[in-house]
C-alpha cells in the first residue's frame, strides 16, 4: 500500500484537517520532535488504496541569514551586506529540529500534498517542506505527478473535502516573491542598522533603544507618526467668534440654534452682528426641510479593516488583533484571515455561515428573519484574487451579526428632536451671546489611522502590517496612548527628521511602494526575481554610501537631543586600563564607558547590574560586575573587558564568568561547574557563590535554576567528582540548628545529583524536566549513566585533571 504525506502550517491545523478527512477514524502519536503529531488512517488517493500521513510544520522552517563573519558586527564593514556577504538558509528554529522530523516521515512516502496556508508566505513555505522531504521519498514512476497542493479558505467541513477533490500544484513564483523580500530586507535593513546602532550608541547615551534600527517598511510607518506629530507642533492656533441663540420651543424646553455663517476671525465684525441680533425679542422661521439619513452596508471585512476596527473599536493593538484572528481560524470560528478582498464571489454560499448562527442564544431569532425573508446581495467590494472577505464558519459566543445591531459603532448616532413648526411660525429668543474660540490641532494618529495610511501607500502586506507596527513601538520609537493614539518619542522624531535631511527617500512611502510593486510581479510570473533583486539593492547600496557620508546631518540633530556618553550614567566600577571608574550607562541597550579611554563595554540586557566584591579579574585587572534578572533567577559575574573581547577561543563575546574556561580563577566555570545540565545538552550547572543564604545553581546556557541547602551557611564545590555520574561533589556547612544531618552533624559532601541527602534539598525552577536522578523521587537509583552529569572540562571532550597546572597544560596543548 502507498503512502502520502500531507503536511499544514500548525498542529492544531493538521489534527482539524486529518480528523475531517478520516472522518475521526484516524491514530495519533508524537513526532521525534515532541511538537508536531503525526495522524494516520486509510483511505483512497488517485483511485487506489493508501495510508494517509498528516503533520505539520510551525511556520516557516528556514530562515535567511548572513554566513559566518558577516554576522559579526565588529568584522564586516556594512556596505558589504548588500553584494558582497553570501547567504544561506538556516533553521527558523534548530531546537523543533524540523528537517530531520520531515525526513523521518518523509521517507519511504509516495506522494506529498501540501496543506499550507494559501498566502505567499504559505507558498514559500511549500517548497521548504519539499526541499526536506522529496529526496527521501520514493522516487516517482515515469512522468508520474507526486506533489499537489490543497487550497482552502476555512476549516470546515465542506471547504477542506472540496480542496482535497481539487488538488493542484505549488506556485513557485509566489515563493519566490517572499525570497526576494526576505533577502532585501536582511540587506539593506542590516545595513543600515548595524552602521547606525553603532554610531550613535558609541556617541549618545540616553537613547533608551537598545537597536536603532532602519527597515524599508519600519521606517515609512514611524514617518507617517512624526508627520503628524510634526503638523501637530507646528499649529499655530488662531481666534475665532460665533455667535449663539438660544430659542424657548415651550415652556420647559429651548433650543441652541446654529449660526449660518458659522464663525468669523474679526471680533469686531462679530460684535456687529451680536449688535444687530441682541435686540431682537423673536425668531422667525424662514424655511423647513426634512432629510433621511442612511448608512451603507459595509464592504466585506478584509484584514486591513479587522485590523482598523480592532484597534479603534475593541482596543486590541494590530499584533494582538491578527494573532487573535488566527487562533479562531485555526479552531474553526472564521475563515481565513489574511485576504485583500472585499468581494463574495457570486457562487459563495452566504446561507451556510448563516446557518450556523441559527441556534445562537443573543441572535438566532434575526438570523431566522433573514434566512426565512431571503438575504441581500452584499456590496460589490474589492477582488484582489486571494481569499473570501473573513467570514464566520462556527456560531461561538461572541460573533458578529448583521450591521448596526451588533456593531453600534458604525450606525447613524441619534440626533435631537426638533419641535414641529412651518415657515412663519416664531419663537421667543431666551439668550443670544458672542463666543470665543480657538482652532485646534490635529490629533496624533491612531492605530487606525496609521493602518490606512500604511494601505494607501502600499507599505507592508496584509500579513506585516501588524508587525511594522509593533517594531516601531518595541524600538521605542512610538508610545501606544489612551485611545490607540501613536505619540513618536525623541529618538523616533530625531531619526525621521535625519533621514529627511541627508535623503527623504528612505523615509518617504514612494520608494517601498514600488519595490512592492516590483514583487507582485515576480509573484505573478511578469518579472525576474535576479533582476529585480538586483536593480533594488543597487539603490540602496547608493543611498547606504551617501547616507554614511552624510551621517554628521543626523548627527547634528541627536546632539541638540541627547546627552553624550561621557556625561550619561553613574561611577560604577574601575577600568583595567586607567584604573579610573566607568560610567554605568543604564538605559538601553545597558553599557559601561570609561571616558578617558573612551572605550565601551556591552553588558547583558535584561537584568540589574551591580559592583561584585571590588573583586578584579585576573587577566585583565577589570573590576568584576554582577548580573542579575531577580531573587528568584539567575545571577553570575563577569569580566566587562573579557565579555567583549573573549580571551579563549572556546568562549564567545557576552560570555560571564559562568562560562569562562580559565583554569585557576575562583569565579570560572573550572571551579564552580558542577555537571551537565539536566535540560539542555550544551549547558553546564555552575554554582552561585553570591546566592547565600538562598542557595542557587543554574545552568549557564538555559533558564534552569535549582534552590538548594537553604540557610546552609557555605557552599562549595570539591575537586572530587561522583564515581556514578562523574559531577563534581558540593561541600556544604549546614546550620546547626536546621542542619538535616543526623545528630549534631553540620558539615556533609556529596553528589546533587546521586546522593540521597541531597536529592531532597534541591528544588528545579524553570525546567520542563529534571535529572534523571530526581524522577524517582528521595533516594531513586533509576536511569543512572556515566557521564549524565559529567562535570565539564576546559577543553570540550577532555575530562578535568584534578592538578591545576595540568588542566592549564590540557587546555592549551
Amino acid at each position: 500500500m502507498k503512502t502520502v504525506l500531507m503536511v499544514a502550517e500548525k498542529p492544531s491545523l493538521a489534527q482539524s484537517i486529518a480528523k475531517i478527512l478520516s472522518r475521526g477514524s484516524m491514530s495519533s502519536h508524537k513526532g521525534l520532535n515532541g511538537t508536531c503529531s503525526v495522524h494516520e488512517y486509510t483511505g483512497t488517493f488517485a483511485g487506489q488504496p493508501v495510508r494517509f500521513k498528516m503533520t505539520s510544520v510551525c511556520g516557516h522552517i528556514m530562515t535567511l541569514d548572513f554566513l559566518g563573519k558577516y554576522n559579526k558586527w565588529d568584522k564586516v564593514d556594512p556596505a558589504e551586506l548588500f553584494s558582497q556577504a553570501p547567504t544561506e538558509k538556516k533553521e527558523a528554529n534548530p531546537k523543533l529540529n524540523m528537517v530531520k522530523f520531515l525526513q523521518v516521515e518523509g521517507k519511504g512516502c509516495d506522494y506529498i500534498v501540501l496543506w499550507l496556508d494559501c498566502d505567499k508566505e504559505g507558498e514559500n513555505i511549500c517548497f521548504e517542506v519539499l526541499d526536506a522531504v522529496l529526496p527521501f521519498m520514493n522516487p516517482a514512476h515515469g512522468n508520474e505527478k507526486t506533489v499537489f497542493r490543497a487550497r482552502f479558505s476555512s476549516i470546515t467541513d465542506t471547504d477542506i473535502c472540496a480542496a482535497m477533490a481539487r488538488l493542484g500544484e505549488p506556485d513557485r513564483n509566489e515563493a519566490l516573491s517572499v525570497d526576494a523580500r526576505q533577502e532585501l530586507d536582511l540587506r539593506i535593513g542590516c545595513a543600515f542598522t548595524r552602521f547606525q546602532t553603532k554610531y550613535f550608541q558609541g556617541k549618545y547615551g540616553n537613547l533608551d533603544s537598545s537597536l536603532i534600527s532602519f527597515g524599508p517598511c519600519q521606517t515609512p510607518t514611524l514617518g507617517f507618526c512624526v508627520e503628524r506629530h510634526d503638523k501637530i507642533q507646528s499649529f499655530k492656533p488662531e481666534t475665532y467668534w460665533v455667535l449663539q441663540a438660544k430659542v424657548n420651543a415651550d415652556k420647559d424646553r429651548s433650543l441652541l440654534l446654529d449660526w449660518d455663517r458659522v464663525r468669523v476671525f474679526d471680533r469686531e465684525i462679530a460684535q456687529m452682528f451680536l449688535n444687530m441680533t441682541k435686540t431682537e425679542k423673536e425668531a422667525q422661521v424662514e424655511a423647513t426641510s426634512k432629510k433621511e439619513k442612511a448608512k451603507q452596508r459595509p464592504l466585506a471585512l478584509n484584514t486591513v479593516e479587522m485590523l482598523r476596527v480592532a484597534s479603534s473599536s475593541l482596543g486590541m493593538g494590530p499584533q494582538h488583533a491578527m494573532q487573535t484572528a488566527e487562533r479562531l481560524y485555526t479552531q474553526g470560528y472564521i475563515s481565513y484571515p489574511r485576504t485583500e478582498t472585499t468581494h463574495y464571489p457570486e457562487n459563495f454560499d452566504l446561507k451556510g455561515p448563516l446557518r450556523q448562527q441559527a441556534n445562537h442564544p443573543y441572535w438566532a431569532d434575526t438570523v431566522k428573519q433573514l434566512l426565512s425573508e431571503g438575504i441581500n446581495r452584499p456590496r460589490k467590494g474589492h477582488d484582489a484574487g486571494d481569499h473570501p472577505p473573513i467570514t464566520p464558519m462556527r456560531s461561538a459566543t461572541e460573533a458578529e451579526l448583521g450591521f448596526t445591531e451588533i456593531m453600534p459603532w458604525q450606525s447613524v448616532p441619534l440626533e435631537e428632536s426638533l419641535p414641529t413648526c412651518q415657515r412663519g411660525d416664531s419663537f421667543a429668543v431666551g439668550e443670544m451671546k458672542m463666543l470665543e474660540k480657538q482652532t485646534s490641532p490635529p490629533d496624533y494618529l491612531t492605530e487606525a489611522e496609521l493602518i490606512t495610511l500604511m494601505e494607501k501607500h502600499g507599505i507592508g502586506t496584509d500579513a506585516s502590517i501588524p508587525v511594522h507596527i509593533n517594531n516601531i513601538c518595541q524600538r521605542n520609537y512610538v508610545v501606544v496612548e489612551s485611545s490607540r493614539r501613536l505619540r513618536p518619542t525623541n529618538l523616533g522624531i530625531v531619526l525621521v527628521h535625519g533621514y529627511y535631511r541627508i535623503d527623504a527617500e528612505l523615509v518617504l512611502p514612494t520608494i517601498r511602494s514600488a519595490v512592492e510593486k516590483q514583487l507582485n510581479l515576480i509573484a505573478h510570473g511578469k518579472a525576474d526575481y535576479r533582476q529585480v533583486l538586483g536593480h533594488t539593492l543597487d539603490i540602496f547600496k547608493r543611498k547606504f554610501h551617501y547616507f554614511v557620508d552624510s551621517i554628521s546631518g543626523m548627527d547634528e540633530l541627536m546632539e541638540v537631543s541627547f546627552s553624550p556618553l561621557a556625561a550619561t550614567g553613574k561611577p560604577l566600577s574601575r577600568c583595567g586600563k586607567c584604573h579610573r571608574f566607568m560610567k554605568y550607562v543604564q538605559a538601553k541597550p545597558s553599557r559601561l564607558h570609561c571616558s578617558h579611554c573612551d572605550e565601551t563595554y556591552t553588558l547583558p540586557q535584561n537584568g540589574t547590574i551591580k559592583l561584585y566584591k571590588e573583586l578584579r579579574c585576573p587577566l585583565d585587572d577589570f573590576e568584576l560586575v554582577l548580573w542579575s534578572s531577580g531573587s528568584r533567577g539567575k545571577s553570575y559575574p563577569l569580566c566587562p573587558y573579557c565579555s567583549n573581547h573573549p580571551p579563549f577561543r572556546d568562549m564567545k563575546k557576552g560570555m560571564g564568568c559562568n562560562e569562562c574556561t580559565h583554569p585557576t580563577c575562583q569565579h570560572s566555570l573550572g571551579l564552580l561547574g558542577i555537571g551537565q545540565c539536566v535540560e539542555c545538552d550544551s549547558g553546564v550547572l555552575v554554582l552561585d557563590p553570591t546566592s547565600g543564604p538562598k542557595w542557587k545553581v543554574a545552568c549557564n546556557k538555559c533558564n534552569v535554576v535549582a534552590h538548594c541547602f537553604e540557610n546552609a551557611h557555605r557552599v562549595r564545590v570539591s575537586a572530587d567528582t561522583c564515581s556514578a555520574c562523574e559531577a563534581a561533589l558540593l561541600g556544604v556547612d549546614f546550620n546547626k540548628t536546621k542542619s538535616p544531618l543526623p545528630g549534631d552533624q553540620t558539615q556533609y559532601t556529596g553528589c546533587v545529583f546521586c546522593d540521597p541527602v541531597f536529592q531532597e534539598l534541591v528544588e528545579l525552577k524553570h525546567a520542563a524536566s529534571c535529572h534523571p536522578m530526581h524522577r524517582c523521587g528521595p533516594g531513586g537509583r533509576q536511569g543512572r549513566g556515566r557521564g549524565r552529569g559529567r562535570r565539564p572540562a576546559g577543553k570540550p571532550g577532555a575530562r578535568r585533571p584534578k592538578d591545576k597546572m595540568s588542566a592549564l597544560a590540557a587546555y592549551f596543548v
